[in-house]
């Protein structure tokens, strides 16, 4: 049994970290995220994965809408996929996507940093 089959929805996200590892192999570590966004738009796109691009996230306060966010990717309305291109994931980082999930219902993200020599990789569970 592979080590991941015990994280939920380690297939799908084995299958986006798969994707996300070819694009940073193929264009590094110099860009901005908008082109790392577009080119798993690209990917995700001819995977046949079911997903959503800049998907809105509802944000209510004690049942008032406050507005909402937005996160780069809804995979197969499972996980959430944040982009980064910044020097380190940090604890702000994690906040957000956490943040993301209670607001959407989603129970799993990745934070996907394509700014590193090597892309890194962060898991989010709620």
């Amino acid at each position: 049994m592979p080590v991941n089959s015990i994280y939920k929805f380690s297939d799908l996200t084995d299958q986006v970290i798969k994707i996300a590892i070819g694009i940073h192999k193929t264009l590094g570590p110099g860009f901005v995220e908008k082109i790392y966004q577009r080119a798993l738009y690209l990917e995700f796109k001819n995977s046949k994965l079911k997903f959503a691009r800049e998907k809105k996230i509802l944000v209510n306060y004690k049942n008032i809408n406050l507005g909402y966010e937005t996160v780069d990717f809804d995979v197969e309305e499972k996980v959430l996929v944040e982009v980064k291109a910044v020097s380190k994931i940090n604890e702000i980082h994690l906040a957000q996507v956490m943040s993301y999930l209670k607001s959407s219902g989603r129970t799993v993200g990745l934070i996907l940093n394509f700014a590193r020599p090597v892309l890194e990789i962060k898991r989010v569970v709620n």
